[in-house]
């Protein structure tokens, strides 16, 4: 896929950078009506209306695509009618139509285009978009849309060019490789799509500006060594100083990313990790 560097006119898109995908999409097709539905966008506030996850809010109105990620008609094909730009997440979405004239939005698989066949089966061919459970995929294939729980819908490797890897089968588990390198044990039992999902050139854009951050429904962020003592454990201190602390912290006083772990102690699904994600090291 090719990108487009803008001239540097302004300082806005001087760094702007955008792939150009809209000749990968069907043009003149409008969402479907039954198919999405206006939402009130929480914007980081719970039921009371407090600020629950600061640096949200604004951003251009959307409307909510209900996306199939069950994908429950089983042994019927269906036919991808569209491929469709969705405000709500990284990939894109694809109309299906199946056999007996049912139309729901999946997400898209790198590979497949309009007039493409997927199909939901146990029995389903090893071809990408098609969807069969664990125990009948071979080893080292990749797999996105995969399961948690059996008939839970898809929950893993869903954003713009992810993929998992089964990399074995060990009795009524399965073993998966996730996109964070993680090695976790799902049920053979569940369900997964054959390849990875479509729209992998998204990590090329560069949003080159604040105000397309504010379109897009982020707020400003603050650093915490920017801010006074009483506001953040980073703040304080004549001029620029560092953050006065071996680790970093959120605003709480809570470890935050930097190559910490920041997972629960005791979670319920501890059980079944195999492997954990490789945090980052620090550079020497």
């Amino acid at each position: 896929m090719a990108v487009r560097k803008y001239k540097p006119t302004t300082p806005g898109v001087r760094s702007t950078v955008v792939p150009l995908y809209k000749h990968l999409l069907s043009q003149g097709n409008s969402p479907k009506k039954m198919l999405i539905k206006d939402t009130h966008r929480s914007v980081g506030r719970n039921s009371d209306g407090r600020i629950t996850m600061r640096h949200r809010g604004g951003g251009h109105k959307r409307r909510f695509r209900d996306i199939d990620f069950l994908q429950d008609k089983f042994d019927i094909p269906a036919r991808i009618e569209t491929i469709e730009y969705d405000p709500n997440r990284s990939s894109f979405i694809s109309l299906i139509c199946y056999k007996d004239g049912e139309r729901r939005y999946i997400l898209t698989p790198d590979g497949l285009h309009v007039g493409d066949t997927v199909i939901t089966s146990e029995k389903a061919p090893l071809k990408p978009g098609n969807r069969t459970v664990l125990k009948n995929i071979p080893v080292g294939t990749a797999i996105y849309n995969v399961e948690l729980k059996m008939h839970g819908g898809a929950k893993i490797a869903r954003s713009a060019g992810n993929t998992a890897t089964l990399l074995g089968h060990d009795g009524i588990f399965a073993h998966i490789k996730l996109p964070s390198q993680e090695v976790r044990k799902m049920p053979v039992t569940c369900y997964a799509s054959i390849g990875s999902v479509g729209n992998k050139e998204h990590h090329l854009r560069v949003i080159g500006k604040a105000g397309r951050h504010r379109w897009m429904g982020k707020r400003p962020t603050v650093r915490g060594n920017a801010m006074n003592a009483v506001d953040h454990p980073h703040g304080g201190g004549e001029g620029r100083q560092g953050r006065g602390r071996k680790r970093a912290v959120t605003k709480w006083g809570k470890p935050s990313g930097k190559g910490q772990k920041t997972r629960k102690p005791k979670r319920y699904s501890d059980a079944h990790i195999v492997r954990r994600r490789q945090l980052m090291r620090r550079k020497r």
